[in-house]
């Protein structure tokens, strides 16, 4: 990009800050009147929350903030690649979502979107697709070539459905075909897709996988998403709970994911998460235990009450049974707790290791006051890895 696209950008920084999230919004209805077929790829409920057009007002503002030196953003790629490559976004809805993009901001600014302007932002919108295009190929290459990986979507039966708690279900899975899986990361995640009778469309979703690596099925553990207030039920989760049994199938795409467990350190693991952020760290540790036996390891976990404890009984016999494991678990509130303690976690209270690698996971308020707590305890961001469960990429 030469200056004068990039101080054309730049100008459009304070419209963005000001009107993005009404932009992005006009954008995807735009999109999908346009292009219905494309509403197979996105989340409708965070599209109809206004979820999904924040977070792409917030990536197109970074991109425009940072447009001089984008390399700052390579973290944010990586994600967005990940979850691109997730959900089966290829290099032909590039040129689709380019042109719903572009024609968005000439009809949301008016007069104010010059000739000048749309060429400019046409051609660092190009800059950017190219840069996704290349990440993500080559997250597909690599899924696609690897020992028991796929490319696409892949059919997987359910071989077992059990309530880990009143709310999460784990949902055990194995491909149709016979075949092998591929070995992922713990902490990655992979994508399912189900039919959802209500809008008429097939939905895809993101769930950890809750279990070890190399074994001859999948594990996801699904928390039910209730309304509350006016946030309406998760469609698909309660979909899975109520309707998806033992033998029936369902879609998976292969595992990704930028969230993982570093294999390559001898330093102690400090997991901690809260809700149903669980997930990635049962995965976490049971690799650990497996493999890894020389870490300790504090798994810490915290959650509303009893009720919705996910995997207690199973976490404390792990401990028992391994002397490197320490668990932790913490109730807000609700009944005498079972496994744990009634109380907020504060992990100024806890002896943490200085030298641990720290691994969080739960919603965007749990991770930034411990994330904040961690650095006023003295963890450097190095040792602090973390995932939100939450709208994380969106496509661009």
């Amino acid at each position: 990009m030469d200056a004068r696209v990039r101080e054309l950008v730049k100008a459009t920084i304070p419209v963005l800050k000001e009107h993005g999230v009404a932009l992005t919004t006009y954008f995807y209805q735009r999109m999908f009147r346009g292009n219905p077929e494309l509403t197979q790829l996105f989340n409708r409920s965070h599209n109809d929350s206004g979820k999904q057009p924040t977070a792409l007002a917030m990536s197109v503002l970074a991109y425009a903030e940072n447009i001089d030196d984008p390399s700052v953003l390579a973290p944010v790629i990586t994600l967005i690649a990940n979850k691109h490559a997730s959900l089966g976004i290829r290099a032909e809805h590039y040129p689709v979502v380019g042109r719903h993009l572009l024609a968005s901001i000439r009809e949301v600014l008016g007069e104010a979107a010059s000739d000048e302007l749309i060429e400019a932002w046409g051609v660092a919108y190009g800059v950017l697709a190219d840069v996704l295009i290349e990440a993500e190929g080559k997250l597909y290459t690599e899924s696609a070539n690897r020992e028991g990986g796929w490319s696409g979507w892949r059919p997987f039966r359910i071989i077992d459905k059990v309530a880990e708690s009143s709310e999460i279900t784990s949902f055990y899975l194995a491909p149709t075909d016979g075949g092998p899986l591929p070995a992922f990361r713990p902490g990655q995640y992979t994508t399912l897709r189900v039919f959802v009778p209500e809008w008429g469309v097939t939905q895809p979703r993101q769930y950890t996988l809750s279990d070890a690596p190399g074994l001859p099925h999948f594990r996801i553990s699904v928390k039910r998403e209730d309304a509350i207030g006016a946030t309406p039920a998760g469609r698909v989760s309660n979909l899975l709970h109520a309707r998806y049994e033992k033998g029936d199938i369902i879609d998976l795409a292969p595992p990704f994911g930028d969230f993982w467990l570093h294999e390559d350190r001898a330093t102690p693991v400090v997991l901690i998460s809260g809700g149903v952020g669980i997930t990635p760290m049962v995965s976490m540790l049971k690799h650990l235990i497996a493999t890894a036996k020389a870490r300790p390891v504090q798994f810490i976990h915290t959650c509303r009450n009893a009720e919705v404890l996910a995997f207690g009984a199973r976490l404390h016999k792990a401990a028992a049974d391994n002397p490197q494991l320490e668990v932790r678990i913490f109730h807000d509130a609700g009944p005498v707790a079972e496994f744990g303690v009634v109380g907020s976690l504060d992990l100024g209270t806890l002896a943490l290791p200085a030298d641990a690698d720290y691994y969080l996971c739960g919603p965007d308020g749990f991770l930034m006051a411990h994330i904040a707590r961690l650095h006023a305890l003295g963890v450097e961001s190095a040792r602090i890895h973390a995932e939100v469960f939450s709208t994380g990429g969106v496509a661009v």
